[in-house]
């Protein structure tokens, strides 16, 4: 599809009030799922994050790696393990935890930010003592309750001009050693920390809908006050239940807007921020 100059033009005049708007702001996006694997969908993500530190905007990433963790357990031989949702993670997992996300991944997306015109700095959880954890259960293994962030690393970052890219991996405050971190639950706690206008959750599905089958009931905006109803009715539930309660503790907690968005569609990001249109669901 082409579009006119006139269009062009009209398509940026949209976008000067929220560009005006969150000049300045800080916004966390929390970056995984197809969004993640998908070359297409990667290069959209990617080029929405420059585009928005270039126009001002204080972007903070956080990441996972799920699918790539597994491809090198799968390598080395190693099954991965799952406790009620969550990676039960020993020693050895810790270990290629560790490597593929503070390495890895971390460092191939700051290498496609940079190429694709950004200025990003990779990061892990234990840089700077950002973020600090105590076992959450010792039935998950090596998994971490953040105690406690610092931001000061994130911010310096963020008041020289870099995008930081963050990996979720924490300082073990009750032992020495590393813990794996939710990558969602980090964000929010970096967003709160922070004093973020916006936290942005890229997920594998449109949003909340109240018929899961049907992308026609999609819920636009849900205030925090009616997310135990919704959980109890079932309209939330399984592996969302724990990303609303995210959105909730960062709205709770001072940041402005929460939005899960479908990665799956490109330039969701531009899209939520930049246009009238709006996608997905936004919690306030």
């Amino acid at each position: 599809m082409s579009y006119s100059t006139a269009e062009r033009a009209t398509v940026l005049v949209e976008a000067l009030p929220y560009i005006q708007k969150y000049n300045g702001k800080t916004v966390v996006v929390k970056y995984g799922g197809n969004a993640m694997i998908s070359e297409a969908l990667r290069q959209a993500v990617i080029s929405d994050i420059v585009l928005l530190s270039l126009v001002g905007i204080r972007v903070v990433v956080v990441h996972g790696g799920g699918p790539e963790i597994n491809d090198m357990l799968h390598r080395i031989g190693k099954e991965a393990r799952f406790v009620n949702g969550l990676r039960y993670t020993d020693q050895e997992t810790m270990d290629v935890v560790q490597m593929v996300l503070c390495g890895k991944v971390n460092k191939d997306l700051v290498s496609t930010l940079n190429h694709m015109g950004g200025k990003a700095l990779g990061l892990c959880g234990m840089d700077g003592g950002m973020l600090h954890a105590t076992c959450l259960d010792e039935a998950y293994g090596l998994v971490g309750k953040i105690s406690s962030i610092d931001p000061t690393v994130v911010i310096d970052t963020l008041e020289n001009g870099y995008i930081p890219v963050i990996s979720t991996v924490a300082l073990g405050e009750d032992a020495n050693t590393a813990y794996n971190i939710n990558a969602d639950t980090a964000a929010a706690k970096l967003a709160i920390a922070l004093n973020a206008e916006k936290l942005i959750l890229l997920t594998d599905v449109r949003g909340l809908l109240r018929d899961p089958k049907d992308d026609t009931t999609l819920l636009r905006v849900v205030p925090v006050s009616t997310v135990p109803g919704l959980i109890k009715d079932g309209i939330i539930s399984g592996g969302m239940i724990p990303k609303v309660d995210c959105c909730v503790e960062a709205v709770r907690s001072g940041v402005s807007r929460t939005h899960i968005l479908d990665g799956r569609q490109p330039h969701s990001i531009l899209i939520e921020m930049l246009s009238n249109e709006g996608i997905g669901t936004m919690i306030l």
